[in-house]
């Protein structure tokens, strides 16, 4: 890399190639001397499948974090977890002021802040449209359209030229609550001239324009309006329109809202401090629900991801301690799910289906919408800004392969392709991809942060797979076996394809292994392991086809 002028570069750490674990790095000055911002701060979700064990990830900030000091702030462009959600557990190792709207703010500091042993962040609170100046960099936030309150795009000024970040977006001109994205504003910016648009890919790949959250809103109201017995909709939380829209169609048919789940009581409390949720009345908590009739009532759940623990999924098993469904109540799944939570969600419809429940998803009725812009609306983002440069971000391999020929074909001179730890240089010069840096994931287990390296997940894979089983023996100075080596099998089945108990196969594989070596060999303790690791290791598999993990552990007396 060049080391002695001053280069404007985009680093991003989380976001590209994944969808989630936001995380990106603008950095303007000579190489070895640079100030940098980041925008967003985000989780993802890991699921059980290939990470057991593990529900949270997040970006490995590494790079950024041994240049500490010469980051100047982090700026929260809205409040989903996969752009704020790393905050509390990233933070302490960054240090920089953090700044967001009032409303992610505030979120931010109820749902993460607030928890036991938080870190104390420290927040400042930016308006849109007003322009702060931190170091190299003249931040801008601008309004736009997504499904949360105070979503922004920002556009980031530097002595090299403008860059807008749009972040989460979409058009909407009837978005319920919130802002517009104003066509005058982004072509303003793009009058202005734009060196580098690094923009939403997520809906790249589906054609025409994304429905308004008022066709959702009618709809629900529709749905609510005629339904006989009791409404549950569950919905993503921080949704905050679609709260609305739903408590606006209980109030008209004559029903009361019934908020149930934590995440969905914060929400809410933030969302009437911020005014989201003015001319509405106070939602009746889980314990009133039980005395309310049938036909009077709408409950608002969370849990529209199949969370286990969540208020949905205890109420599909019937083991919710104040709301229950019955035949002939309707359940509408105000959201889509999330790729990798098919089939907890699944598992959650059928529960309420046989119970009779009918179930409404977006599969039948317009009832949800996505937050990101189809391709139509990326054409028009493009017309209006007319960028130089354009990178893909927010998406997988996929989207970022699609949006970068979208691009092309709205005439955008240059296109960079990045990933997680690309350093792209943007000026001077053509931007192009110079160099590469640490990127990654961490993932939270417990109380603690662990990287890919951690022999934890891998080994928790094989576990999940093929079972443990654990052997002690204990050898005396002579290479005397004493007494009988103590066995344990987990996670193994009870017997294998001949029909002989399995804990008998792992019995005669130790004790066939312990005969066969000499008292010499006995007295190497190692040797000694590895080769009853081995001989089990075989020996099942024969009988069941799978090698299960071993533990062996040769004690000398």
């Amino acid at each position: 890399m060049t080391t002695g002028q001053d280069e404007l570069v985009f680093v991003p750490l989380g976001g590209v190639g994944e969808i989630g674990m936001n995380a990106a790095l603008y950095g303007f000055g000579p190489a070895k001397r640079r100030k940098w911002i980041m925008v967003d701060c985000g989780m993802g979700f890991a699921g059980e499948e290939g990470f057991p064990g593990i529900d949270l990830m997040f970006p490995d900030l590494s790079f950024i974090e041994e240049r500490k000091d010469d980051l100047l702030g982090i700026f929260i462009t809205h409040a989903h977890e996969d752009h704020i959600g790393a905050i509390g557990e990233l933070w302490p190792k960054l240090k920089a002021p953090v700044y967001a709207t009032r409303f992610a703010k505030s979120l931010l500091e109820a749902r993460r802040l607030s928890e036991p042993g938080a870190p104390k962040v420290v927040l400042k609170e930016i308006q849109a449209g007003r322009r702060v100046q931190i170091g190299p960099f003249e931040i801008e936030y601008v309004p736009v359209s997504h499904s949360i309150p105070e979503s922004n795009a920002v556009a980031i000024r530097t002595p090299h030229g403008l860059l807008l970040h749009t972040g989460d977006w979409k058009l909407d001109p009837t978005p319920i609550l919130g802002d517009v994205t104003s066509e005058a504003a982004f072509r303003a910016l793009g009058d202005e001239g734009i060196l580098a648009m690094i923009s939403d890919s997520t809906n790249v790949v589906r054609e025409g324009r994304s429905p308004s959250e008022a066709e959702v809103a009618a709809t629900l109201r529709e749905l609510i309006t005629e339904a006989p017995n009791r409404v549950a909709v569950t919905t993503f939380a921080s949704n905050v329109a679609r709260m609305r829209a739903v408590a606006e169609a209980a109030q008209a048919c004559g029903r009361e809202v019934v908020a149930v789940g934590r995440a969905m009581d914060r929400v809410i409390g933030v969302a009437r401090e911020c005014g989201f949720l003015d001319g509405l009345p106070d939602f009746r908590s889980a314990d009133a629900y039980g005395y309310l009739p049938r036909d009077k009532v709408v409950c608002l759940l969370t849990g529209s991801q199949g969370e286990e623990r969540a208020a949905l999924a205890r109420v599909s098993r019937d083991d919710h301690p104040d709301v229950t469904l019955a035949a002939g109540d309707r359940v509408i799944f105000s959201s889509r799910a999330i790729p990798g939570n098919e089939r907890a969600v699944g598992a959650i419809i059928n529960d309420l289906v046989n119970a009779g429940i009918e179930v409404v998803t977006d599969r039948t009725k317009l009832v949800h919408v996505s937050g990101h812009p189809r391709r139509e609306e990326m054409a028009e983002m493009y017309a209006w800004t007319r960028p130089q440069t354009a990178i893909p971000v927010h998406g997988e391999a996929l989207h970022l392969d699609e949006h970068a020929r979208f691009a092309r074909a709205q005439g955008v001179p240059n296109i960079v392709k990045a990933r997680n730890g690309s350093v792209v240089r943007l000026a001077p010069g053509t931007p192009e991809v110079i160099d590469h840096v640490k990127a990654g994931r961490l993932f939270k287990d417990g109380n603690i942060l662990i990287d890919a390296k951690d022999r934890a997940i891998p080994e928790r894979r094989k576990l999940a797979q093929a079972g443990l089983v654990s052997v002690a023996i204990a050898i005396d100075e002579q290479g005397e076996v004493l007494g009988e080596p103590a066995i344990d099998i987990i996670g193994l089945p009870n017997r294998g394809r001949g029909g002989q108990p399995m804990l008998d196969v792992v019995i005669e594989c130790v004790a066939r292994t312990l005969s066969g070596l000499s008292k010499v060999k006995r007295r190497d303790a190692e040797a000694v392991e590895k080769a009853v690791d081995r001989a089990i290791r075989s020996g099942v598999n024969e009988a069941w086809g799978k090698k299960p993990a071993c533990h062996v552990q040769v004690v000398e007396v």
